[in-house]
């Protein structure tokens, strides 16, 4: 089997994995369509009293947090997708099995956790989205052009987000232990990638920062993309340039944790 048809076999099995835990996926959108109507009310009172808040009208507001909820477990976003079992086999000593396999690992997790984001973004993400379109005022563009560059958005946004969970999975190489990293990755996640707030509404040098770091690629971007509040080339080149340096970064931390391997039991 070729490369690529071995990596593209390897997303479909992260697909398949997660299409088979339905009342998870039902209680999944469940959960996401009732944060998503909470949040939305609470984003159109701080709207009422400031309008126009991070360069949004309160339709664009309203369309931020439906995106957000239709990708909050798409990017896993509080972590929990590929990184929490690459943790595990590293805590039990079952990553010797992947460090034999005729694959790269990282290529072998990107691939596995790309099939598990298609799902959750087909699977538990657009429901929520459409019950947002049909029953709140949302500022969706109606050109095919849009919608295409949305879907690139969200591509390169899932892999800035494996590439965060990556790092954060190889740390238990060290520290065999990976309960703070994923407790860190998570606050991390849910704030600096806007779930709470828009990170346009971030004033100052506060604001500057947060929006160059690489969280800003999964939310922050998309949302902008969907809307026509920035230019899809210049959204695509920030994630593109986090991409490659998370990569890159795993990559390099990968092969000093593989030279080690320390592995707790076994």
């Amino acid at each position: 089997m070729g490369s690529g048809r071995l990596y593209a076999a390897v997303a479909a099995g992260g697909f398949r994995r997660y299409a088979t835990y339905r009342a998870a996926t039902l209680a999944g959108v469940f959960t996401n369509t009732v944060f998503g109507v909470i949040l939305v009310y609470t984003y159109l009172a701080l709207w009422d009293e400031k309008p126009h808040l991070g360069g949004y009208d309160q339709a664009q507001a309203v369309t931020y947090v439906w995106l957000g909820q239709c990708l909050y477990s798409t990017l896993a976003i509080q972590g929990g997708g590929a990184e929490k079992d690459l943790m595990d086999r590293i805590r039990t000593g079952e990553i010797a099995v992947d460090l034999y396999r005729p694959a790269d690992l990282q290529l072998w997790w990107l691939a596995s956790d790309l099939g598990r984001s298609l799902f959750q973004l087909l699977g538990r993400g657009v429901i929520p989205f459409a019950f947002g379109s049909l029953f709140f005022p949302m500022a969706l563009p109606t050109d095919v052009t849009s919608w295409a560059a949305l879907l690139v958005a969200l591509l390169l946004a899932m892999v800035v987000s494996f590439g965060i969970r990556y790092l954060a999975a190889l740390s238990a190489f060290w520290l065999l232990d990976g309960q703070g990293i994923s407790q860190a990755v998570m606050i991390l996640g849910i704030f600096c990638s806007g779930m709470v707030l828009p990170l346009n509404a971030f004033p100052g040098v506060f604001g500057d920062i947060v929006r160059a770091l690489p969280w800003a690629a999964q939310l922050q971007m998309p949302a902008d993309v969907l809307m026509g509040k920035t230019d899809p080339l210049a959204a695509y080149a920030f994630q593109a340039v986090w991409a490659v340096v998370l990569l890159a970064a795993g990559r390099l931390l990968q092969q000093a944790a593989t030279r080690r391997v320390v592995v707790q039991g076994g």
